[in-house]
């Protein structure tokens, strides 16, 4: 009995692990890193293809890197602000340029249409410019 519950725990703490987890992360730069400006930003997703804006294909959309701002609700359009970097090309890595200071980057993954995919592609760092 000790040996079902115990296996169950551990089932549901991997289970809460994997939806814990982003499908997009930040290659460069690092969480808490300093950079000086303009600075790449390289992007990588897992479980989706990165492809050109425009068409709403299944398993394809494109990065956002979003300045300061938090990530978007599954379904929810991402804005086209100053704030809002679209990489509607599909590529992987921008250029931005920052005043010194320390700003919140959010990597976005969304479709064609510029919907995001959500919470579980999305992720946060903090990076300090110099």
């Amino acid at each position: 009995m000790t040996s079902k519950i115990l296996a169950g725990a551990l089932l549901f703490l991997a289970s809460v692990g994997a939806w814990a987890q982003s499908n997009v992360s930040f290659v460069e730069p690092k969480d808490g890193a300093t950079v000086s400006s303009p600075f790449k930003v390289r992007l990588d997703v897992k479980g989706q293809t990165a492809a050109p804006a425009g068409d709403v294909k299944p398993g394809t959309g494109h990065h956002h890197v979003l300045i300061n701002s938090d990530g978007y609700a599954k379904g929810e359009e991402i804005p086209f602000t100053r704030r809002n970097l679209h990489m509607n090309q599909g590529q992987s890595e921008v250029q931005i340029t920052l005043v010194p200071g320390t700003y919140k980057l959010t990597a976005q993954f969304a479709d064609g249409a510029h919907k995001s995919l959500g919470p579980e592609f999305a992720r946060t760092i903090t990076v300090t410019v110099k």
